[in-house]
């Protein structure tokens, strides 16, 4: 479940509820700003490791970098980004599954 909960000048707020993965990917033209609220959620970047994100706490995501979110347990978390942020999706046989 992905919600949009409200939009302020050219930005918004997202809620998220999911367990599993997303594809890789990346936004152009925007920063993603993650709070989880519940559970776990990794975040894959692209050369450069995982983020483990746990509740109460916040990540940046800066514009362009390559990366997907993935949780092993329901997690809940809040997105904060450009209301009409491009996503570019990224051929997925060039990334190494991560555990």
């Amino acid at each position: 479940m992905n919600v949009l909960l409200e939009s302020t000048n050219d930005h918004c707020i997202r809620l998220a509820v999911f367990t599993g993965e997303y594809d890789w990917h990346m936004h152009p033209d925007s920063d993603e700003v993650f709070m989880v609220v519940e559970g776990e959620l990794f975040i894959d970047l692209q050369n450069e490791g995982t983020l483990a994100v746990y509740p109460n706490e916040v990540v940046k995501i800066p514009a362009g970098v390559v990366h997907r979110t993935r949780s092993k347990v329901r997690t809940v978390n809040l997105c904060f980004e450009k209301e009409e942020a491009d996503t570019v999706f990224i051929e997925s046989s060039s990334h190494p599954e991560r555990e």
